[in-house]
């Protein structure tokens, strides 16, 4: 199971005088394809009808090639094999549709031994990654301890006749519930008053832990990194999401959502990366870019960046 990647994408600065030393993401990427060596695989979700859904404002299903735009003139400091595997683009409004497909694809790439970077599209992209991990693990480990470490401004725990970029952590608790494994979900960032005390309480009810946004600073961070600690320790598998609408507003203005106060960049990343070097990483996605939104590709290169730092 394959989507054609559009290669064409990837183009950037040569500095040939420089020989291997000085490539970039553009000269070291190539297209999945069957047969080839285990390593990270990007894989974009196109969609913004979950947003939509949302009473967002749209725009993010430009948000894949925008963040394939910023990581291609970034520096290659890797050694790992890195693959693009291209975009499931949502056909008009079957956003479920959509989400099964991707769902399909992150499965197939965990079974290939590709580690799945997502590019999103809004949120929604959540509930497929998490369905396509889970799915692929199930087959293998009953029931599988799966942690879910979302860097967010919002829960996206929200009741609705249909699903959308403001459901999908609830649904990924109505499938761990269908299919008896435990909810582990962690949320780091959240805004007390973008968060109705509905959502609270919801939150409470499945004991979601988190931390506001005015509790995660630079004098925090012990007690950040042992709170992430404490839920790594309890799960054997991780899931990390990235929404970029838990950076502040002026960091990162291309987004649905944009904060009024956030977490700073340098923050995220260091837990971010705390988290990759737990070895639990199985999947990871980056979230709500919208570059129509975007002032000088600022949110698209902060996502291309917090991507870049979960790369070997």
């Amino acid at each position: 199971m394959t989507v054609v990647p559009d290669m064409t994408l990837w183009t950037g600065r040569i500095d040939a005088a420089e020989g291997q030393g000085a490539l970039r993401w553009h000269q070291w990427i190539k297209p999945l394809a069957p047969g080839l060596p285990t390593g990270a695989a990007l894989i974009g979700l196109a969609c913004d009808e979950g947003v939509k859904r949302n009473q967002g404002r749209t725009g993010a299903r430009q948000g894949p090639p925008a963040l394939r735009k910023a990581l291609a003139n970034l520096a290659w400091h890797g050694t790992a094999p890195l693959y693009d595997a291209g975009d499931v683009a949502c056909a008009g409004s079957d956003l479920e549709g959509a989400q099964h497909t991707y769902a399909a694809l992150v499965s197939h790439l965990l079974e290939q031994g590709h580690l799945p970077l997502g590019l999103g599209g809004g949120h929604e992209i959540a509930f497929a990654s998490f369905s396509g991990l889970a799915d692929h693990l199930r087959c293998h480990t009953a029931p599988p301890r799966i942690g879910i470490l979302n860097f967010d401004a919002h829960f996206d725990l929200r009741h609705s006749e249909q699903s959308s970029s403001g459901t999908p952590f609830r649904q990924i608790a109505e499938y761990c519930q269908r299919a008896n494994m435990p909810f582990a979900y962690c949320c780091l960032g959240v805004s007390q008053l973008n968060n109705t005390q509905a959502l609270f309480e919801q939150a409470q009810r499945l004991n979601v832990r988190y931390r506001l946004d005015r509790h995660m600073n630079s004098w925090d961070m012990p007690a950040l990194e042992a709170f992430l600690d404490d839920f790594l320790s309890g799960v054997d598998h991780l899931y990390m999401t990235i929404c970029l609408d838990v950076l502040p507003a002026s960091q990162a203005p291309g987004v649905s959502a944009p904060s009024a106060h956030g977490v700073d960049m340098q923050i995220v990343e260091h837990l971010v990366r705390r988290a990759k070097a737990s070895g639990k990483l199985r999947m990871a996605d980056i979230a709500e870019l919208n570059p129509a939104l975007d002032i000088d590709n600022r949110t698209a290169r902060i996502g291309a960046r917090l991507l870049a730092s979960l790369i070997d």
